[in-house]
């Protein structure tokens, strides 16, 4: 007798049926990932300078995103490949970058910020480049080739020549 709780792979179909519950994936996958790596950056900064705990855990913590994304929030049954392994650490690169440019940009407007206004800052920075980050995995990243190309025209027909003149 076969188990009930055993799943085969998710079909992509069944795992991109809308855009609305990927996007719930997506923020239950990415915020997981995120809360878990504030603590793992704590507790490897205690063995290592912090700048260096960030950085090998932002390294983990993106291909784990990216492989969690391409089964679950995207539903590709094979994961992710390194195409799209280079492309999402490249979107993370950016938000990253839109981050931490809110944030220098609020200490250019306000010397000394109190840490309410910083972190409503960076987080209010942060779903924005959320927001970004998923609409490029998404339409981008993890569509598939015919996603991407736009057919303008429908199998079997023909496009009408185009007749230039000069003025």
């Amino acid at each position: 007798m076969k188990s009930s709780l055993v799943q085969g792979p998710v079909s992509a179909t069944a795992a991109t049926a809308g855009p609305v519950a990927a996007f719930i994936r997506f923020v239950i996958f990415g915020g997981g990932v995120g809360v878990l790596s504030s603590v793992a950056v704590a507790l490897v900064a205690k063995s290592m300078p912090w700048a260096l705990s960030n950085a090998l855990v932002t390294v983990a913590s993106t291909l784990l995103c990216t492989e969690l994304h391409a089964r679950y929030t995207f539903g590709r049954e094979n994961g992710a490949g390194w195409r799209e392994h280079w492309q999402s650490a490249g979107s993370a690169t950016a938000a990253y970058l839109a981050t931490s440019a809110a944030v220098f940009v609020l200490h250019l407007a306000q010397a000394s910020p109190g840490m309410l206004t910083e972190q409503t800052v960076y987080l209010g920075a942060s779903g924005l480049a959320g927001i970004g980050r998923f609409l490029v995995l998404r339409l981008y990243v993890f569509a598939t080739r015919t996603d991407r190309t736009a057919h303008p025209l429908q199998q079997g027909t023909k496009a009408a020549p185009v007749l230039v003149t000069a003025a």
